[in-house]
């Protein structure tokens, strides 16, 4: 992880590190192969993910909510998707797998692929400035002193499942408690194709192709060499061209120089030139500034390059630890200096796991994709074959899920009675936490705003000053905008300007205070319509819970059920057809319709307590306006199995994971008795359900970052 330490964060490790003797202070993440805990840490951890938090010389265990959302909706898909919100066959619901907009307070910058369209609007020379410099990292801000502040006291204004709707369980087993990703091992995801297959890394041979260049295309230039390329590339120096010497001249050699540079740089030409009596490969922009433009804006791979017999997508699989997926392009396209968006996949996949998933990539040959598994670590690139298309979101079935909950404190019994409810009945559907944010201004509290056209006050909850965990110069920033009101002034306290409050500042900067729907419009689509549909989640967990309580877990005559991807009414003569797996309920919209008995009511009244009028979900802004959607109330994972397992180093990971096989490692061996327990778990889950509400029933724990992070912490006391 690059750039320096926000400063409440720094604050946060350093208070807790004081908590731990010397040999508990754990090293830095970089030089360790995983994340694990260095102390047992009590059961009361349950649904609670363990994140590393990283510092300068210090790495402390904090707790973090569970974020796999199993690839939840990306809002640009959910505006044209089907009614269909669930099902094993789901098109276009996986997305960004934050379901709260980017937000300084836990992203230090959108990805370059995210934040694209900004800078089209933004293109003066300042603004650039600041960009690269963000690129840089955070700047010097946030390392003053101030007083330490336990993790937990900031959490305090944080949200609870409570807050959210999330109150039933469906299971009557009692719940225990056990520790969620101790390793980063602990939690595995492998997604599930559109044929149904397993994505697994099992293969890292490369197809053969006789019209592959040769592996010297990779080793002829050196470090120094591709760094004047790339800058040069990139007009990043005053140089027009650069020339490499060829040292051992042959007419082989110069082919693969000139090669070298034409795939690894496009844009960039190369010419054979006679100095002094040695031969140089002068690289030099045939066209300027417009070969770049091409680079930056699409994929322009070289024509001669690329045969026409080959499909011109390269599927492969990729392995990849602690970086989720739109990171690990991000990094992936700035080895092979190409942009990301001539990358495709189906679905997004969780930071905090190991996760294996397909990527398909346009005209780059599996020979340079392999490549990069000699350069990169955590990530492992296999599986390649050459196919006509991408792939597109939302192709996917879902995903596979191997989990482990160690140091459980459950009996066999326990454990029993709980899977065996998780496999036979399921979960309630619930929106995970991660849907609402982690800040005491919810997401849903703004998207409502939006829904109400009360633009004023969106401003304000987006900029508005907030108790809790905050960054220090975005504190200082909330400050300035609480004082001044004046966006330029605010904005300059903030060295991070691609988040969401950098964002709107800079749009009320170029709009004015008059035109704020402008000035939020310079946010990029995808997160507007989050806050949006963090509402919508908001209304539909608060109902699901009143549903269940009204009627428990049979379906009843007024109940919807899909047929096709129409939804119709369950009639009394026709209850005994139906179980609950099959009732869903809508979130609301202009085009769904809404249940025949007492909890259409209480959607009434829930959105006119929201002075929303339920009759009419059209905003005068068409990119506002709910078409809705059903969702499916209980969700039975598919491929349960589970194991209870007794080991004594809490060190030793507890199954292998796709590399571990790769690399001939044996699985691991059990003792029967041990001084630890751990339950491994296996399960399959269609798109847009969160494996957190799975692993909720069966501890029956709070899964909110509030109630966590104060139990962690207390613990540490």
């Amino acid at each position: 992880m690059s750039g320096r330490p926000c400063s409440w964060l720094f604050r946060v490790t350093l208070a807790a590190a004081a908590l731990l003797r010397p040999e508990q202070r754990a090293l830095p993440l970089a030089v360790r192969p995983a994340a694990r805990s260095r102390f047992p840490v009590p059961g009361f951890l349950g649904a609670l993910k363990m994140e590393m938090t990283e510092m300068t010389g210090v790495s402390l265990k904090r707790g973090s909510l569970a974020v796999e959302d199993n690839d939840s909706l990306t809002p640009a898909e959910e505006a044209k998707r089907q009614k269909v919100s669930e099902g094993w066959l789901t098109k276009g619901q996986d997305g960004i797998e934050n379901n709260s907009p980017p937000s300084c307070e836990n992203v230090p910058g959108l990805p370059e692929v995210v934040s694209a369209g900004k800078s089209k609007r933004n293109s003066d020379a300042q603004l650039q400035e600041e960009e690269e410099e963000e690129e840089d990292g955070l700047s010097e801000e946030g390392e003053e002193e101030e007083e330490a502040e336990s993790f937990a006291d900031m959490m305090k204004h944080g949200l609870t499942e409570l807050d959210v709707g999330i109150t039933k369980f469906v299971s009557s087993h009692q719940g225990f408690s056990g520790i969620l990703k101790e390793r980063y091992s602990d939690f595995v995801v492998h997604e599930i194709g559109k044929d149904g297959r397993i994505s697994h890394l099992d293969d890292l041979s490369i197809p053969v192709d006789e019209e592959d260049p040769s592996e010297d295309l990779f080793t002829v230039l050196t470090a120094e060499e591709k760094q004047r390329l790339e800058e040069l590339q990139l007009f990043k120096n005053k140089e027009t061209s650069v020339a490499i010497e060829v040292v051992e001249d042959t007419k082989e050699k110069r082919t693969v120089i000139h090669q070298a540079i034409k795939s690894l740089f496009p844009g960039l030409e190369t010419k054979t030139e006679d100095r002094e009596g040695k031969k140089y490969i002068v690289a030099y922009h045939a066209a300027g500034k417009k070969a770049l433009a091409k680079v930056r804006t699409a994929a322009d791979p070289r024509k001669h390059s690329w045969p026409k017999s080959r499909g011109s997508y390269c599927h492969f699989v990729l392995y990849k630890e602690n970086k989720d997926t739109m990171d690990a392009i991000n990094v992936l396209s700035k080895y092979l200096r190409v942009k990301p968006n001539i990358f495709s996949y189906m679905g997004t996949k969780d930071k905090r796991a190991i996760t294996v998933q397909e990527i398909a990539v346009l005209k780059i040959t599996a020979q340079r994709l392999a490549h990069l598994n000699k350069c990169l670590m955590n990530f492992k690139l296999g599986n390649f074959s050459y196919q006509k298309n991408p792939l597109k979101l939302g192709e996917l079935q879902g995903n596979h899920f191997t989990v482990v909950l160690r140091n459980i404190t459950g009996t066999d019994n326990q454990v029993e009675q709980a899977m065996n409810s998780l496999k036979e009945i399921g979960f309630i559907n619930y929106y995970g936490m991660q849907r609402f944010g982690t800040t005491a201004v919810p997401t849903y509290q703004v998207g409502r705003a939006i829904l109400q056209n009360s633009w004023a006050e969106v401003m304000d909850l987006i900029l508005k000053p907030r108790s809790g965990a905050e960054k220090g110069y975005l504190v200082k920033c909330r400050e300035e905008w609480a004082k001044t009101k004046d966006p330029a002034a605010a904005l300059r306290k903030l060295p991070v300007k691609r988040c969401v409050e950098g964002q709107l500042l800079r749009g009320l900067s170029k709009y004015g205070m008059k035109n704020i729907v402008s000035a939020f419009g310079i946010i990029p689509r995808n997160n507007r319509l989050m806050y949006i549909h963090s509402y919508q989640s908001y209304v539909w967990n608060n109902m699901v819970s009143k549903r269940i309580e009204e009627y428990g877990l049979t379906p009843v005559p007024g109940d919807l059920v899909l047929k096709g991807a129409t939804a119709t009414y369950i009639e009394e003569e026709d209850v005994n057809n139906y179980s609950i797996h099959d009732v869903v309920m809508p979130l609301p919209g202009f085009d769904v319709i809404y249940p025949k008995h007492k909890i259409s009511d209480a959607y009434r009244e829930m959105l006119t307590a929201d002075n929303l009028d339920i009759d009419n979900m059209r905003h005068k802004i068409r990119d506002y306006s709910l078409s809705g959607a059903y969702r499916k109330i209980i969700i039975r994972p598919q491929n349960v199995s589970w194991e209870v397992v007794a080991y004594d180093d809490p060190k030793i990971p507890l199954f292998n994971t796709d590399v571990d096989n790769l690399e001939g490692k044996p699985p691991p061996v059990f003792a029967s008795e041990g001084k630890y327990r751990a339950l491994k778990m296996d399960f399959s889950l269609p798109p847009s359900t969160y494996a957190t509400m799975a692993i909720r029933e069966v501890l029956k724990m709070d899964t909110s970052i509030k109630n966590q992070t104060q139990l962690n912490t207390t613990w540490l006391r």
